[in-house]
């Protein structure tokens, strides 16, 4: 009952959004498509269809971010992200201003969060709060690998790598190098143990 409420309620603004999806490339469609399916799959909706997809758009702000920026960059342009954008407004505090984002990037809270990396991997999760980018003196920003996360109020910050399946933890400062599958805290952040069992990539089947 509920995801058809969504779906009828929602259609106004859903059925164009889909056009526009539909008029991308091959490529930026796929894309698209397995982000919804995995941002379905985290946030419990019920299924992936026309009904998991339009509240998804009406619940998840943080969701329209994000495809607003996938139109943009993969393959729509800035005209039928703009369209989008004035169907389903984003979060006005999240900013991404990464170009080269991998696929099934899941922002949790995003509020007050800025991500403006040089590259970020497949399969990462950022939460809210959370800074990326420059340092003062270099003009070069952090580079995320697959299956990174970064926790609530932390700030990855100049020319760094974060290895794959790295954890931020919550108000961490990172201005080094963190290397593969290892858990940071800090001011500034270091290493306080090895992440074992909450690797996000590869995704668990």
């Amino acid at each position: 009952m509920k995801k058809l409420f969504y779906t009828v309620a929602n259609l106004f603004r859903t059925i164009p959004t889909l056009l526009v999806l539909l008029s991308l490339n091959k490529n930026a469609r796929g894309i698209i498509r397995r982000e919804f399916c995995y941002w379905a799959k985290l946030t419990r909706m019920p299924g992936q269809g026309l009904g998991a997809f339009s509240m998804l758009l009406s619940q998840f702000k943080e969701y329209r971010n994000l495809l607003h920026q996938r139109i943009r960059t993969v393959g729509g342009g800035k005209l039928r992200a703009g369209f989008v954008k004035l169907l389903y407004p984003g979060v006005k505090s999240l900013f991404i201003l990464t170009q080269n984002i991998g696929e099934c990037l899941f922002i949790q809270h995003g509020y007050a969060t800025t991500i403006s990396a040089d590259a970020i991997g497949d399969y990462c999760w950022i939460n809210q709060q959370v800074t990326i980018g420059y340092d003062i003196d270099n003009p070069n920003r952090p580079r995320l690998g697959n299956g990174v996360r970064v926790c609530a109020g932390a700030k990855v910050i100049g020319d760094i790598s974060l290895g794959d399946n790295a954890i931020v933890g919550a108000n961490a400062v990172v201005v080094k190098d963190v290397a593969q599958n290892a858990v940071v805290g800090g001011i500034p952040a270091r290493q306080i143990s090895t992440n074992e069992s909450h690797r996000l990539y590869p995704p668990a089947e």
